[in-house]
């Protein structure tokens, strides 16, 4: 007896432009797995909808009337979040001021509405996964860019110091390697990598992947991404 299919990963999409929500529910709901189960064309709208919804995931644009994306990342991603959902940023520019406290307030990473469609799915379904979609063509270059003029912040060290290897381990998620990338490079099991990324986590008090990446550029030690 074959056990029946999952669940579709209910996604809610904010954007104040109905030709981008428009575009992006025809790309999402075209995947077998992913359905989506409202739109918001403003934040306090998709707040609204996200209470009554529930949504696994949402796609928030930064820039919405009444309540920007980053507003609404902070409510729904946030520690705390009174209706916990999984933020996946989408922005139009390769440089958003917006982007940064973003991600600090839990979006799980961010794309360019240029993006493609598989990776647009893509984000969805790794963000459902309690991953972060950190691409070196998108995420890590923006990440190194916003962070590159900024000094290096002291008060960004963890409350409790990282290991030798957990700054090893944070500076390939900052290149953005996967588990099974940085399991082959340091020759340890994709487990171990998972124990140790959980702890890097844990030591930052940050929600995911994004907020490891972050830290590690923030304080220096990210390597270079994969090219």
């Amino acid at each position: 007896m074959t056990s029946p299919n999952p669940e579709p990963i209910r996604t809610l999409i904010a954007d104040d432009q109905e030709a981008v929500r428009r575009s992006v529910r025809r790309i999402l709901d075209a995947q077998p797995d992913i359905t989506v189960v409202g739109e918001a064309a403003d934040g306090v709208a998709a707040l609204e909808l996200a209470a009554q919804l529930r949504p696994d995931v949402a796609l928030v644009d930064i820039r919405m009337p009444r309540m920007d994306g980053l507003e609404l990342t902070r409510r729904l991603a946030a520690p705390g979040a009174a209706t916990p959902v999984r933020v996946v940023v989408l922005t139009t520019f390769d440089l958003d001021e917006y982007v940064y406290p973003a991600l600090r307030h839990g979006a799980c990473g961010f794309l360019l509405k240029r993006s493609g469609p598989a990776l647009l799915a893509e984000a969805v379904r790794a963000a459902a996964g309690g991953e972060s979609l950190i691409s070196p063509s998108v995420t890590v270059r923006l990440l190194r860019h916003m962070t590159a003029p900024r000094r290096v912040d002291r008060r960004s060290a963890p409350a409790a110091p990282l290991t030798e290897r957990e700054v090893e381990i944070a500076g390939q998620v900052a290149a953005g390697r996967t588990n099974a990338d940085i399991a082959a490079e340091l020759f340890i099991s994709p487990g171990t990598v998972k124990t140790h990324v959980a702890s890097i986590q844990r030591k930052l008090g940050v929600q995911n992947r994004v907020g490891i990446a972050v830290h590690a550029w923030e304080m220096g030690y990210a390597v270079p991404p994969v090219r």
